[in-house]
């Protein structure tokens, strides 16, 4: 059912307004995205938490954004997309309002939960919106074409951004900056966004979408554990057994229910198998990495926020350089190959950036970033790509929710469990070497420095060895998690290479 009149359809000004709330909301919930990141030491320092509470701020947003995402289009077809849509602007908006008044990490924590349950229906929902009000295949190409440039613009300012605005106007101004653009985008939208719905396609999976949530959280909470207590402690280990069984439930009920949220009869084809994989490893290694930057380059290397935000420039700069150039190479070269070259970028990059340390100059840094960029560049369209080629026309909407849900799953576990690998890491390197130079209960000082950026433990150091200490305690743990995105990403590498897509099955590129 489409619910809009012909001579405003027609009205250039409302397909103009129509165009830039689409842009503006998926601008604010991209940003968001690698916005955040840069704050999370002077989060740490300002709300008096450890890395932990850190991966929280982080995994909350990613939890809701990937563990509703699949229900986001079921509900647009149901209740309307302009309604849905729109919904999901207000609601980022009011959770933004949270952030920037948290006081303490609990309050911070439920504005990232709000805003995650927003991005799940703004982000899907505006390449619908887009499609419904552009029917005709060239003018739908175009703005399509300039929401993609738009998001990656987004995700280029953020970090330059985020850096600018915690140095010179606090951390709540990273959230304050969404309030006056939501504002904008809903009035923009209220008046150039028609509604369409189609209820009779409506599949929602309630009790899915629970066990969805809960198994989720109950994983992301016992990795975080697992680095805060040891995987043999019962808060891990209770909560990794409720995961498993939680998991286990979802499945069961996703094989009976008649319209899932989650297609497991996709999954029989190990090229869609495969592909999905591959986009989970996306979001594990590349999506994830961006947590991990931000701390070495403020905490190991000691730049500030600002140069911090400019120093992770070149990474997006790649990404949406040779993301532009995607639709050209793949006619000059088949999309499986493009993929394969991609993920081995990001897998080698990855593996390389172990070898570098607190008094690594930047250049070789930054000449990594640009790899790992442009093998994202090459990953993320080409993943999209071969997902779409998988499926039947009319499973493309499922497929492609689905990419994008494992996809943020992905981000979700990478950096759950890789921020555990790396504190577990860094606080054994750092009780060693803290033994060593004779301090007083060294694990648990180690703990102190590493979890909270806590010296006053080594008060008995002079200052400047302390942070030395505590600096290359942070690049060895650093190390372990890229070592193991690294090898992600080359599995991936390598399960590709096993399986090649169908004859002519890749002829024609998907943007995502």
């Amino acid at each position: 059912m489409d619910s809009h009149s012909p001579s405003a359809a027609a009205d250039p000004r409302r397909r103009l307004a129509l165009v830039a709330a689409v842009y503006l909301g998926s601008f604010i919930a991209t940003l968001d995205v690698s916005i955040v990141n840069v704050a999370l030491p002077t989060l740490q320092r300002a709300l008096a938490t450890d890395l932990a509470g850190l991966q929280w701020v982080i995994d909350i947003y990613a939890l809701c954004l990937s563990a509703f995402m699949l229900s986001a289009g079921p509900i647009g077809d149901r209740y309307g997309r302009k309604r849905a849509w729109l919904a999901g602007v207000v609601v980022f908006t009011v959770g933004s309002a949270m952030c920037a008044m948290a006081s303490g990490l609990p309050m911070l924590l439920a504005g990232r939960a709000v805003q995650g349950v927003a991005g799940a229906l703004m982000i899907p929902g505006a390449l619908s919106l887009l499609a419904h009000a552009f029917p005709e295949p060239a003018s739908r190409a175009r703005v399509i074409g300039g929401w993609s440039s738009f998001t990656a613009l987004s995700l280029i300012l953020g970090p330059m951004l985020g850096g600018l605005l915690v140095d010179h106007a606090g951390w709540q101004s990273i959230f304050l900056i969404n309030l006056p653009i939501g504002v904008l985008t809903v009035a923009l939208g209220m008046w150039g966004l028609r509604e369409s719905s189609h209820p009779e396609h409506a599949a929602l999976d309630p009790v899915g979408q629970v066990l969805s949530v809960l198994w989720l959280g109950a994983l992301t909470y016992g990795l975080i554990a697992a680095g805060e207590h040891g995987w043999g402690s019962r808060h891990a280990v209770a909560a990794l057994v409720a995961a498993g069984v939680g998991l286990a439930l979802f499945l069961a009920v996703e094989a009976r229910v008649e319209r899932p949220l989650l297609p497991l009869a996709l999954f029989r084809d190990a090229r869609f198998s495969v592909t999905n994989f591959a986009s989970f490893v996306l979001g594990f290694s590349t999506y994830a990495s961006l947590f991990f930057f931000s701390l070495f380059l403020q905490q190991v290397q000691g730049w500030s926020a600002s140069e911090t935000g400019w120093r992770l420039v070149p990474q997006f700069v790649a990404t949406g350089l040779v993301a532009s150039q995607f639709g050209r190479l793949a006619r000059r070269f088949e999309v499986h190959t493009l993929m394969v070259a991609g993920y081995g970028l990001i897998g080698v990059a990855m593996l390389l950036l172990t070898l570098f340390s607190a008094d690594t100059p930047y250049l070789p840094l930054a000449l990594l970033f640009v790899a790992l960029g442009a093998g994202a560049g090459l990953a993320v369209p080409a993943t999209s790509t071969a997902v779409m080629a998988s499926v039947p026309a009319q499973r493309s909407g499922m497929a492609s929710a689905t990419m994008n849900a494992l996809r943020q799953g992905g981000m979700l576990i990478g950096i759950a469990l890789l921020g555990t690998l790396m504190r577990t890491r860094a606080t054994a390197l750092m009780a060693e070497s803290l033994a060593r130079a004779g301090v007083p209960d060294a694990p648990q000082a180690a703990v102190a420095a590493v979890s909270r950026h806590d010296l006053g433990a080594l008060a008995a150091l002079d200052a400047g060895m302390a942070q030395r200490l505590l600096s290359d305690a942070l690049a060895g743990g650093f190390h372990a998690a890229m070592a193991c995105a690294g090898v992600a990403g080359l599995v991936a590498t390598g399960l590709l290479l096993r399986v090649r897509p169908r004859a002519a099955a890749l002829a024609t590129p998907t943007r995502a």
